[in-house]
Parts: structure tokens; C-alpha cells; sequence
């Protein structure tokens, strides 16, 4: 037998493979045998559930093949039993000494996570900051998944470059500045919600309504709406030529506008530096590249498509055609000016072919999925989906859900307006606080004593836990429901639950006075066994996010093991047990479990209070 792998299911999905092989041909070795750990632990450890469907194929007998397979597999003395049931499932039963070594292999700095030898880079695009405008609640999701993924690339080896492309350039900001500069406005003392009203306030300034208009007079429109719209058009059109004057003397590097332009920026992400270190998020100055930096890209990349006869001319403007769909890709418009296509296809061309990067990872919310199919294939047409040494790039838009109110809608406040995510933190935070101290009131609570600093420590990182795992479990490509209440939960399937079992094991090993947990592991009981089972999945499961981009998996997978170690802890007694080899034992299956839970949150970004 080859070398096992930390996941007993990879070994035994191997030797099933290859009985497929022996006993029906070469042709269905990659036939996949749905090896799952069993559901009732009386039947085994396992169960191979792909025989019937594989029978199906082959037009023949479910339990006679299955029978055929249990006897060409060799698993040697990895497993105690092979047993056909039913119409033909195989149920596994490992041995205990195969349970002990390869927990005993995973209790290793790295807790059995292979590490990647693959040089490329990955680019993760997150967060897509617009300067001059508060984050909201979809800043949420686009920023902790990202963080969340970058993370567990990181964990597997992978280098990763962050991108928070920012929205700091072109004639919106053009529009702020100047109606901020026209107006006197202080900008070395300007707050982010000034800021944020001058953006709303700039924009309705310079919007025109000139078809409205010219429909209004066709149709021979009432003398009030005819009058109505062009007030607004006299009043829009000279603000729109004064933000187009503002941007040509930006592009053209005036000083003073620049020291201007920067001072918008630095208010604006000093306020998402504050949320940001609230979410415990990786995501400071160095990842910043927005519009700004490729704004002198943007001709040579026009031109790279246009050398190619990739482009093509559409009543003065420039778009790229593809076959299989009437909708073309405008890069440059009649004008001559770009937008935020031809950035975007700046940045395609910088990350895969000046960093390198084999997978470039977008997580923009889902109403921008046809934008990133074309910019996908326009950069496919081109060449750009390979990097310089011919490596294929993976292109992926994670197009998440929104997030939902009580009603089922788009989270907004009573007064209809989007909800800012510095608002939500703080409710997350207090709903923390105010759990925490509670609780601290039982003289039997570990926090009982604690000071209101202390506690304040614990409520935040318990909120902000709770709502970034409520998040990050479910599947991200749908919508769910913002209930503060269950997910600052301490029972179910939630952040503080698992965090609440962590703080538990700590408590314990640190009860234990023992300062090293090396003793030989002992598999006897059933809960023992689950709990070794299911932590020797980890490896695995990290490698799955990695490869699907879903985070939840390892949600679902930390709220399992929780699960299984609060059933250890009931059924099996660590420090009253007399046994001194089986208290050492279950002790380092904690402190196992808790060095592999604490990997875990982190790698949600969530943080874990020693003592809850």
C-alpha cells in the first residue's frame, strides 16, 4: 500500500478506486465510490455508498458487485472489517491501532494540512472600497469571505495578494471634489458622513435629465414639467462641465487638486480601517489598488486590443464582440474616455501578467455576474488567461447573496436607507457586551470576577464572531435573514457555541496543571472514536475550501467536530478518571481538538476568547 493519507476516507476511496479497476476494468478506476463516515456508529465507520450506482451502469447485481469489490480490496491492517449491507453498501470499521497513528501524525504544528508547492500567486478581489462613500452592509459579505479565503489559501501554502480595488478615480469623485472644493469645505477636518452627504448631494447636483426633456416637449408635456426639467438641466449640465474640468486637471497632476483628492481618500479609509480592525480582517494601505493606480494602463490596454483586431469601432466607441452572445463589451466610449471595464481589464492584465497569478478570485455581490462573464472572455480572447510561463489562469466571480431584514428584504433601516456596516458592528459588539456580562453575574461562570475592560474584550470578539460565522455558513451564493438573536446564540450552529466548547477546553487543560500533552492516545470508547474520526477530517476539509471557494464547508465542519467533542466530554471523564494513561490520553484529544478549533475560527477570521 501507498503512504496514508491524515483522512482515513482518502485511503479507503483509493483502494475502492482500485478495485474497481481489478474487478470491472481500467475504465472505471475514476469511478467515484461515496465513501461518507457512517451515520450510526454500530454499522462501522465508514460507508462506500457508490456501488449501486455504479451496478446501474455496469448492468449488474448492487450487492453481488459490492461483494465482488470487499474482496478484491486491499486495506491490510487499516481496517478491522469489510461488511456488504443492504442492497449493497460496504461499511468500514478501521482498526483502533490505524485511529491512534494517524492521530498521533496529525498532532503536528501544521495539524496534517498539506502545503502547496505551487509558486503562483493568487489574486483575491475584496472589500471594493468607493472612496467618498460609508461601507455598507454588502461590504460585509465581499469582505470577510475574501479575508476568509485568503486565509485558508495562505494556510495551504499559497502566497496571496489581497485587492481592494478602490473606486478613486473618474468623474464621480471628479464631482465631489469639486462641489466640496466650490462650497469651502474643510477637508483636513471633514467626517465620513459629511463625506458621504457630499457624494449624495454631488451627484443629484450634476444629474440631467435632457431626453426627459426632449421627450416632455414632444409629447407636448404639461408647462410645469416642461419647466421643472429644465430647471434641472440648467442647474446639471454647468455642474457636469465643472466636474469634467476638475478631472482633466487631475489627470493632468495638479498638485494641489491631488493633495485635495488624497485627503478625500485618507478620510475615507481611516473610517474602513476602523470596521476592518473591528472584523479582524487582513486588509490595510499595501492592498489598496484602485482605479487610480491603473489610470495610466488604460490607453495601452485599448491599444493591445485594438493591434489585435479584438476591438472594434461601434459608432465612435470601441467594443469587444464575442460569439456566442449579442451583448459586446464597451472599453471605451465615443468620447475617448474609459470606464470601469477597461480598468477592470487593467487589472486582469497587472494580476496575471506582472504578478503572475494562476486564480484570480472576484467576490463582487451576483448583479455583477454578466460583468465578469464578458471580462472573463475578453481577456480569454486575448491571451491574458495564461500567465508568462504559459500557466492556465482560473477566473472566479463569487457572486453572494445580500443580506436580508425580518421582512425578507434587503437589510435597511426604519427609514429605508441602506444600513452602514460601522452601524452594524457596534450593534453585533454591544448584543456581545451585554450576553457576556450577563452571564458573568453566575459565580459558577468562568468570567465571574472579571473587569468591564475584560468583558468588553470578550463581548466584542464573541459579536463580531457571531455575526461573521452567521455569514460565512451559509452558502454563499444565497441570501439569508440577519437574526442578531440566533447568532449571538450560545446554542446550535453558531459562532459563539463553538467558541463557548473552545473557551471550555482551555478551562479544562488549564485545571489539568499538566503543561505537556504527549501521552499515547487511546481509541476505546465510541465517543473517542467519533472524535478522532471526524478531527482527522481537517486536512481535508481545509483543501475543500481551497478548491470550491466555500467557506462554509468548514463551518459545517467546525460545528461536527464541536458537536462531537461535547459528546466526549459527556460519556467519557478526563481529570476524575483514575487511569493515568487514559487521562493523559483524553487530555491531549482536547487539547487536540481545541489547537484544531482555534485553526479553524482563524481562519474565518474569528478570534477566540479564553474564557467565556
Amino acid at each position: 500500500m501507498q503512504n496514508m493519507t491524515k483522512d482515513p476516507k482518502q485511503t479507503i476511496s483509493g483502494a475502492v478506486q482500485a478495485a474497481f479497476s481489478l474487478v470491472l476494468g481500467n475504465q472505471h478506476k475514476d469511478a467515484d465510490p461515496v465513501v461518507r463516515l457512517s451515520q450510526n456508529s454500530k454499522f462501522g465507520d465508514y460507508q462506500i455508498n457508490g456501488i449501486m450506482g455504479l451496478a446501474k451502469k455496469v448492468n449488474q447485481n448492487p450487492r453481488e458487485l459490492a461483494e465482488k469489490i470487499v474482496e478484491a480490496m486491499d486495506l491490510g491492517e487499516f481496517a478491522q472489517s469489510l461488511e456488504v449491507a443492504g442492497p449493497g453498501f460496504i461499511n468500514v470499521t478501521l482498526t483502533s491501532a490505524t485511529l491512534v497513528k494517524l492521530c498521533e501524525e496529525m498532532d503536528i504544528p501544521t495539524l496534517g494540512i498539506l502545503q502547496s508547492n505551487d509558486s503562483h500567486p493568487i489574486a483575491i478581489d475584496l472589500c471594493g472600497v468607493n472612496v467618498a462613500k460609508q461601507l455598507h452592509v454588502g461590504h460585509l459579505r465581499s469582505t470577510i469571505i475574501g479575508d476568509s479565503l485568503a486565509r485558508v489559501f495562505e494556510r495551504i501554502g499559497r502566497r496571496v495578494y489581497r485587492e481592494n480595488h478602490l473606486g478613486d478615480w473618474g468623474l464621480p469623485i471628479a464631482k465631489v471634489l469639486e462641489n466640496l472644493l466650490s462650497t469651502g469645505v474643510d477637508l483636513d477636518t471633514i467626517s465620513i458622513e459629511q463625506l458621504n452627504t457630499a457624494y449624495k448631494d454631488a451627484q443629484f447636483i450634476s444629474k440631467d435629465d435632457v431626453r426627459g426633456l426632449e421627450t416632455a416637449q414632444n409629447i407636448c408635456a404639461g408647462p410645469h414639467r416642461i419647466i421643472e426639467l429644465e430647471e434641472q438641466n440648467s442647474g446639471a449640465l454647468p455642474a457636469q462641465e465643472r466636474a469634467k474640468t476638475t478631472l482633466v486637471r487631475l489627470q493632468q497632476g495638479d498638485s494641489d487638486l491631488l493633495s485635495s483628492w488624497q485627503k478625500l481618500i485618507d478620510c475615507t479609509m481611516n473610517e474602513v480601517y476602523i470596521s476592518l480592525d473591528l472584523l479582524n480582517v487582513k486588509l490595510g494601505s499595501k492592498h489598496n489598488r484602485g482605479e487610480s493606480f491603473y489610470r495610466d494602463r488604460l490607453g495601452d490596454v485599448v491599444d493591445k486590443f485594438v493591434d489585435t483586431k479584438l476591438a472594434q469601432e461601434d459608432e465612435g466607441a470601441l467594443v469587444v464582440r464575442f460569439k456566442n452572445r449579442k451583448r459586446p463589451l464597451l472599453i471605451r466610449k465615443s468620447d475617448g474616455g474609459f470606464i470601469y471595464a477597461t480598468t477592470d481589464l487593467a487589472a486582469i492584465y497587472f494580476r496575471t501578467q506582472e504578478l503572475k497569478c494562476d486564480r484570480v478570485i472576484y467576490v463582487v455581490d451576483a448583479r455583477q455576474r454578466d460583468h465578469f462573464k464578458d471580462l472573463f472572455d475578453a481577456a480569454a480572447l486575448i491571451g491574458w488567461n495564461k500567465t508568462p510561463d504559459s500557466t492556465d489562469v482560473d477566473f472566479k466571480h463569487i457572486p453572494f447573496g445580500s443580506v436580508l431584514g425580518e421582512n425578507k428584504k434587503p437589510l435597511k433601516t426604519r427609514s429605508g436607507s441602506t444600513v452602514t456596516l460601522s452601524s452594524l458592528l457596534n450593534e453585533a459588539i454591544a448584543r456581545g457586551k451585554a450576553e457576556v456580562t450577563r452571564r458573568s453575574e453566575d459565580e459558577k461562570s468562568q468570567t465571574y470576577g472579571m473587569s468591564s475592560e475584560e468583558l468588553s474584550t470578550i463581548g466584542r470578539q464573541i459579536g463580531i464572531g457571531a455575526i461573521k460565522y452567521a455569514d460565512l455558513s451559509n452558502d454563499l451564493v444565497s441570501d439569508y435573514v440577519f437574526d442578531m438573536d440566533r447568532m449571538i446564540s450560545f446554542e446550535g450552529n453558531t459562532g459563539p457555541y463553538i467558541q463557548y466548547a473552545c473557551a471550555r477546553i482551555a478551562s479544562l487543560l488549564e485545571k489539568s496543571k499538566e503543561t505537556s500533552f504527549s501521552s499515547s492516545i487511546i481509541v476505546d470508547t465510541p465517543q473517542e472514536r467519533q472524535l478522532v474520526l471526524v478531527l482527522l477530517q481537517y486536512g481535508n476539509v481545509v483543501q475543500s475550501v481551497a478548491k470550491h471557494l466555500e467557506p462554509h464547508l468548514l463551518c459545517l465542519w467546525l460545528h461536527e467536530v464541536t458537536v462531537a467533542f461535547n459528546s466526549f466530554y459527556q460519556a467519557c471523564p478526563v481529570l476524575k478518571v483514575d487511569d493515568g494513561a487514559i487521562r493523559g490520553s483524553r487530555l491531549r484529544l482536547s487539547e487536540l481538538t481545541r489547537r484544531v478549533i482555534v485553526d479553524g475560527l482563524d481562519l474565518l477570521g474569528i478570534e477566540v476568547p479564553k474564557k467565556m
